[in-house]
């Protein structure tokens, strides 16, 4: 079955917490505060595979996680960083974040893309050492990983797209002209998948057609399978416009140019403007002088038009040397570029969040997840670790939103289950 769009849930691995640890070695008096940092969090990590060629693997497994980094330990040893995770996709695809539509990455090489990145270790006691306080009671609990929930994007890595509508021959040039083996088959919609075929010119020339399946008359507006197809005709440098130009089929083409051309042009202006071939297709059942007249046609409109019988590869060879050389005047590829994260998304892991209310002379703090893991690392019975506990308090806020309250010495302020007595 070919996949080419898929949802997927990523979580990288959480960063070790710090230990808290002191120095013990007989005949060696206070040794000191010696908790190693925790080890970092994996990242995941995505990488373009050229045996994949759909999403397909996505849509059973759908959530990616990541280990988590080891704590630290006693005599300043650090915590084991976890190993990255590798996720594999096929060649052409789009990374984007499914809430705000933001391209995160085109893995369209072999360059492996960080998509998740993993949580730092948090430090261990050993490094709240000072001159003042000589014994730290606390450590760092380690960052949490990145999650997020992405979109993949499958959009084919093709130098030449083969547009028209069903049954006008497309799958069979392909055929004759590459290695590709699509179903060929006298009926409408036979090619219900995108087909990739190597055109090969001479020895170390080649470039890539894909047959793209599915264009009808509002193909554009999402009509059948328009849109899921057309997106594959995106990245294409050159189009090549396969008509039935002897109506066989009862449809008028050059009708039938015009149909598909508007479809191109709904879903994408600047599809609709990519260079285009006519290649005319079944021309052994027209007579010449009404080939001429469709010729000329399309040349005044600044076409190029090329007649062909692609059952017998009539044609063929003069239509992909005339692309091979086209292909050399045109820019490469087109590949995405990353999209900066919105400037409120960079600000404080957004702003430490928290709420106050009074109820019977009580403050209660709430609302406030991220305090749960400072809380963590605090010993009750240690002035210096409390202290710590008060910057924190302060730096975030939550004391001058007690001032603003009205709080007052003495006043019992409840942080989840903790209670202490407010001192100014």
């Amino acid at each position: 079955m070919f996949v080419d769009i898929a949802k997927i849930h990523l979580k990288a691995g959480d960063g070790g917490n710090g230990a808290v640890s002191f120095h013990r070695e007989k005949y060696v008096a206070a040794g000191g505060p010696d908790g190693g940092d925790g080890g970092r969090g994996g990242n995941i990590v995505f990488r373009a595979d050229s045996n994949l060629s759909t999403l397909a693997d996505f849509r059973y497994k759908r959530k990616y996680c990541a280990e988590s980094g080891q704590n630290g330990k006693a005599s300043r040893c650090s915590g084991k960083s976890a190993p990255d995770l590798t996720v594999c996709v096929p060649v052409g695809t789009l990374v984007k974040d499914t809430e705000s539509g933001r391209i995160i990455a085109d893995i369209s090489d072999d360059t492996p893309v960080i998509i998740a990145k993993g949580g730092n270790g948090g430090w261990g006691n050993c490094h709240f050492a000072t001159s003042t306080r000589q014994v730290p009671r606390f450590a760092k609990n380690g960052n949490p990983g990145e999650e997020l929930d992405v979109t993949l994007e499958l959009k084919l890595l093709a130098d030449v797209g083969l547009i028209g509508f069903p049954n006008v021959g497309k799958s069979t040039l392909i055929s004759v002209v590459s290695e590709a083996k699509p179903k060929i088959a006298n009926y409408h919609f036979t090619t219900l998948t995108p087909v990739l075929g190597v055109v090969r010119i001479a020895e170390g020339a080649s470039f890539v057609m894909a047959d793209i399946p599915g264009l009808i008359e509002g193909a554009g507006e999402g009509v059948g399978l328009g849109h899921e197809f057309l997106r594959h005709v995106d990245r294409c440098r050159l189009l090549l416009h396969v008509l039935d130009i002897s109506g066989s089929e009862g449809r008028d083409p050059i009708e039938d140019f015009n149909k598909i051309n508007h479809e191109l042009a709904v879903f994408s202006d600047e599809l609709a403007n990519r260079p285009q071939i006519v290649v005319a297709n079944k021309c052994d059942l027209i007579d010449e002088a009404e080939l001429e007249s469709k010729r000329r046609y399309f040349e005044e409109k600044g076409y190029s038009f090329f007649p062909v019988t692609a059952a017998i590869a009539e044609g063929t060879d003069e239509l992909i040397n005339y692309v091979a050389s086209y292909l050399t005047k045109l820019p490469p590829i087109k590949r995405y570029e990353a999209e900066p994260k919105p400037m409120e998304d960079l600000t404080v892991q957004k702003k430490r969040d928290f709420s106050v209310r009074v109820c019977d002379g009580v403050f209660f703090v709430e609302n406030a997840e991220w305090l749960l893991d400072v809380m963590n690392t605090v010993d009750p019975d240690d002035y210096e670790s409390l202290q710590y506990f008060e910057r924190v308090l302060r730096s975030s806020g939550i004391i001058d939103a007690l001032v603003r309250l009205g709080v007052r010495e003495g006043d019992t302020v409840s942080v989840y289950d903790v209670e202490f007595n407010y001192v100014p």
